[in-house]
């Protein structure tokens, strides 16, 4: 599997992603639209917390009558921030950690508006339960389902390293969660990488065996991000998604039948798949400390000693919105 090292290739996905979301008319500018504001999220399925919120209409109502508000769903966390980088939205739900080093490696002007505490047994490399591969080692030169720019992409990185091997030594199958799970089923990968709810999907629908999780590997600690103009000029909608997030965040957590009731509809997944998937994500919403990017860091040295970044990534030169210079 080629790797590509010149520095303008996410660049050049970030115009092609522009380009894409203008034709594609979404929703107008914030300045656009004279006193009212238009605000743009992006999401994903996993995007657990503002899924509960955008379904119960809770940000309207704390926004007001003068706030437009409009979601736009993406496959995976990677072309999300390109879009949020482009103007295409103005907020996005939470991304694996893997997700900002991508979008900082191509200059992208974002700032971290929360987190979500580590997560780890939330995403893990499986195999079919009648595979013969037993441990990590064996998935030398075999074919591996993964999501590219994921938490997962790392996660494969740090437990191939971990077992002894090097990225380069299997073959990564650069796949969408949908695309990968039909892969899998159909045996034309040998393991697959993936995040709940899509974990506990194929856990509870097909024969797997988990061959390893982040636990001791990767923390998962999912980012929520806007982009850093909207983040300027709007300090008040910040806090207000903050709070909501924050709320939500402890209701899933103390409600957890409650809160898979009310999201399996919305995921077209069982009750019990998403009470699984839900029991191994904190949901614990944060405030992003510049000391606590520790693990971005790896993360960035990681995906450009393995050939996936252009250049070398500072994790601490970025953006972070502080709730308490609101207070």
């Amino acid at each position: 599997m080629s790797q590509s090292k010149h520095p303008d290739l996410i660049r050049r996905r970030l115009l092609q992603a522009g380009a894409a979301l203008a034709a594609s008319a979404l929703a107008p500018s914030l300045h656009a639209q004279g006193s009212g504001r238009a605000i743009r999220i992006g999401y994903q399925k996993s995007s657990t917390l503002l899924t509960i919120i955008k379904a119960n209409g809770v940000l309207e109502k704390q926004l007001g009558s003068g706030a437009r508000i409009s979601w736009h769903e993406f496959s995976s966390g990677l072309p999300l921030l390109e879009a949020l980088n482009v103007g295409g939205v103005d907020l996005s739900a939470d991304v694996a950690d893997t997700v900002p080093v991508f979008a900082q490696a191509a200059g992208a002007k974002l700032t971290y508006l929360a987190q979500e505490s580590p997560s780890p047994s939330a995403q893990a490399i499986i195999v079919r339960a009648d595979s013969p591969i037993r441990s990590v080692a064996e998935l030398k030169r075999k074919k591996i389902a993964v999501t590219k720019a994921a938490g997962v992409h790392y996660l494969l990185i740090a437990t191939l390293e971990k077992a002894g091997l090097k990225f380069s030594d299997v073959d990564a199958a650069y796949l969408s969660p949908a695309d990968g799970r039909a892969a899998f089923e159909r045996g034309s990968v040998d393991a697959w990488v993936t995040w709940d709810p899509f974990l506990s999907g194929v856990q509870r629908q097909s024969q797997v065996r988990v061959l390893s999780d982040g636990r001791g590997i990767a923390d998962y600690q999912r980012y929520y991000l806007a982009s850093t103009p909207f983040a300027d000029a709007n300090p008040d909608v910040l806090r207000i998604v903050f709070d909501e997030l924050q709320k939500t965040g402890l209701w899933v957590k103390q409600h957890p039948k409650d809160a898979a009731a009310f999201l399996a509809p919305l995921w077209g997944l069982d009750a019990d798949t998403v009470e699984l998937a839900n029991s191994r994500r904190s949901y614990e919403v944060r405030a992003v400390k510049l000391d606590a990017l520790g693990e971005q860091q790896r993360i960035a040295d990681a995906f450009f000693s393995a050939g996936l970044l252009p250049k070398k990534v500072n994790t601490a030169e970025v953006a972070i919105w502080k709730p308490a210079r609101l207070g």
